[in-house]
């Protein structure tokens, strides 16, 4: 085999390397990847069936129901104009409240309900995910529904009176003690 011969192979195999290294990585990748619905789109059919998938949108008052002697917790989830009732079977978070804004991730059953494997829930009562506030506000006509306080896309700026700190003029004093005084 001449060198020139043996330097093709090299570079071919090589490049027969990153192609399947990079054919792999985006499987993976496609595979990893999880995508965010509300309950209007779910209810018009846009999520992929069999696909696991994040479920946002607040938790409907008055939907939460426990199973007696188990972890089993069903709850609607709704955006206010569609609904979808989720079951999740471990423990919830601390934070989880009726009224609250939700991220569950998991999957659709054959009846229509959401099979969650993990509920994610916000710290801040007015927390609703900013994908979530976007859908309704179109829904809705640029504006909030009636009831809900949460918008995280238009917070009002902070006034300006108030918010400055006197700031002390001349340049800055040096301390005058020693490391090792008190």
């Amino acid at each position: 085999m001449t060198p020139r011969r043996r330097r093709m192979l090299l570079v071919g195999g090589i490049l027969a390397g990153v192609s399947l290294s990079a054919a792999l990585a985006l499987t993976a990748f496609r595979q990893n990847v999880t995508f965010f619905f509300v309950p209007s789109q779910v209810a018009a059919g846009k999520v992929p069936a069999g696909e696991r998938f994040r479920l946002g949108g607040m938790v409907e008052k008055g939907s939460v129901h426990r199973k007696p002697g188990s972890l089993e917790v069903r709850f609607t989830v709704t955006d206010f104009k569609h609904e979808i009732p989720v079951v999740y079977d471990r423990v919830l978070p601390d934070l989880f409240r009726e009224g609250q804004g939700v991220i569950a991730h998991g999957h659709l059953d054959a009846s229509g309900v959401f099979v969650a494997d993990e509920v994610l829930a916000k710290h801040d009562e007015k927390y609703m995910p900013p994908q979530m506030a976007e859908q309704i506000k179109a829904e809705h006509g640029g504006v909030m529904p009636f009831g809900t306080s949460a918008d995280p896309l238009h917070t009002p700026p902070a006034t300006s009176q108030g918010a400055h700190l006197p700031v002390p003029e001349g340049p800055p004093q040096a301390s005058t003690r020693s490391p090792g005084s008190s």
